[in-house]
């Protein structure tokens, strides 16, 4: 992705979050050098639970058709989830585009809520894991939706309108899309490590390549060893 096409895609999610009443914390808007000194004196958690705009295409360079924004609010660290305490959860809003697709993924680790904050329909395709993680093209899946249990066929599709939610287990395959409209989704979760704790079916760069035609005007937590540790 050209760097300049990733600094209007943040302009724009900024601008759609705030349309439905989300304002992002102050570092979302912290130039590179400003987020450089923050990380260093006060604000080291940030990088270290990796903080902030998310944007991909998947490596496949069809932004439009394939690829995700993500803003991560907040995030534990994978070691309270052994003691079960501290901070143990995660949020992040997100932004899909009518028909951009997020391409057939699981979790191993992470329970997530999956909300449509806001928007279009948020399509989801989902499937259970066989014992081996691979996909079961073949066994029913149960999913709660706002705390009703729902079976669904493998494969079938599950629609969300505004206000509407799902919990997905770690094993739950899913991808997802928007329909009649952009989508702003919400997620709740258990401690997100998005470094280890996805698996996609087929193989996709889950962090995009940058082309610098432009300078940063906020970074990516792609960019976050390059710019904050190593200048």
């Amino acid at each position: 992705m050209k760097r300049s096409h990733v600094n209007d895609i943040i302009a724009r999610s900024d601008a759609f979050m705030r349309s439905f009443g989300f304002t992002l914390p102050p570092f979302a808007y912290w130039k590179p050098e400003e987020l450089k000194a923050r990380v260093a004196s006060d604000c080291p958690a940030i990088y270290d639970a990796r903080l902030g705009w998310d944007i991909t295409d998947y490596g496949k360079g069809r932004f439009d058709e394939f690829g995700l924004v993500l803003f991560t609010l907040r995030n534990g660290d994978a070691s309270n989830l052994r003691t079960g305490q501290g901070m143990v959860y995660a949020e992040k809003l997100m932004i899909t585009l009518n028909g951009q697709v997020n391409p057939l993924h699981r979790h191993a680790i992470k329970t997530e809520d999956i909300i449509n904050r806001g928007g279009g329909t948020l399509v989801l395709q989902m499937y259970n894991s066989r014992p081996d993680g691979t996909v079961d093209e073949e066994s029913d899946v149960e999913v709660a939706t706002d705390a009703r249990l729902r079976r669904l066929k493998a494969g079938d599709l599950l629609k969300l309108l505004p206000g509407e939610s799902v919990t997905l287990l770690p094993g739950n395959w899913h991808a997802f899309w928007a329909e009649d409209g952009d989508v702003l989704m919400g997620e709740v979760s258990t401690v997100n490590d998005d470094l280890t704790d996805n698996y996609f079916r087929e193989p996709v760069g889950r962090f995009s390549a940058i082309e610098e035609d432009a300078s940063p005007v906020h970074l990516l937590v792609s960019d976050y060893d390059a710019w904050l540790r190593a200048r």
